[in-house]
């Protein structure tokens, strides 16, 4: 089955040869990712799984950064309407199962920052590289939110518990060289020339292996992850939910758009 990819109008979508690349490509605005832009992300992976001739997918991002994260204005509008967030909710919980019930091996090139879902999206792929100075972040509780849409699921699995909660719960980044060696990613290199290259090469050796033999490998591997995340990605989805209409998570919000420090009450 073949699909036209010139519908996408959020972020680019390439067929190249057996690659299927997706670059965020808003770089003025740090590529931030927002419902719309999200349901594209899902639907481009979809389209992936059912595309005969796409044996990899790349996803990437162009400018100074991969991803910023989410849209503030976006968490605005949340705030003031709750109603907003449960109808993007859905879309949330389509990315995550999305990207993880793909068979097609997926590739990921961080630079810059990854930040929030910015930093989930890749995580839930296959191969993820960075450059050595990469921000990997999943800052939620620094704006009052919980981390439900992706990061309590993603980033225990795959650096253990203990590191998890350190970077969870306290909201700090880790650079890429040590996101590689605590298993959070791949692996890092030391400038985006060296993480292209390498990037490539994994491209180019998926694309011209034995693809079924990949798509069941991978299966077998993600099968305790979907599990995981059908386990959890609702619940995790209801506490964020209840986390955007407290207090603290106005004022964080509030604070940004008055560029100025929020003071939490715990409310």
């Amino acid at each position: 089955m073949a699909f036209d990819y010139s519908r996408f109008d959020l972020i680019k979508v390439e067929l190249d040869g057996a690659a299927l690349r997706l670059t965020l490509n808003n770089p003025e605005k740090r590529n931030i990712i927002t419902d719309p832009v999200n349901e594209q992300i899902s639907d481009a992976f979809q389209a992936a799984t059912f595309d005969d001739r796409v044996r990899v997918v790349v996803l990437s991002g162009e400018g100074k950064v991969f991803c910023g994260g989410g849209d503030f204005a976006q968490m605005k509008r949340k705030v003031d309407d709750p109603g907003l967030f449960f109808k993007g909710l859905w879309g949330s919980r389509r990315l995550v199962h999305t990207v993880l019930d793909c068979p097609k091996p997926t590739v990921a090139k961080l630079h810059g920052a990854a930040m929030g879902l910015g930093a989930t999206l890749p995580l839930l792929c296959d191969l993820v590289i960075a450059t050595d100075d990469t921000k990997i972040a999943d800052p939620h509780v620094n704006i009052g939110l919980v981390a439900g849409d992706g990061g309590s699921l993603i980033w225990p699995q795959q650096m253990g518990y203990a590191k998890a909660r350190k970077f969870l719960l306290l909201g700090e980044p880790i650079l890429g060289k040590e996101a590689a060696e605590l298993g959070l990613i791949a692996e890092s290199a030391s400038s985006f020339e060296a993480m292209q290259e390498t990037a490539e090469r994994w491209v180019a050796k998926l694309a011209n292996s034995a693809s079924n033999a990949i798509y069941g490998t991978k299966t077998a591997i993600n099968q305790p992850l979907r599990q995981l995340a059908q386990s959890m990605m609702d619940a995790g989805m209801a506490y964020e939910g209840l986390s955007n209409i407290s207090r603290d998570h106005a004022e964080a919000i509030d604070a940004i758009m008055d560029k100025r420090s929020p003071t939490f009450t715990g409310e």
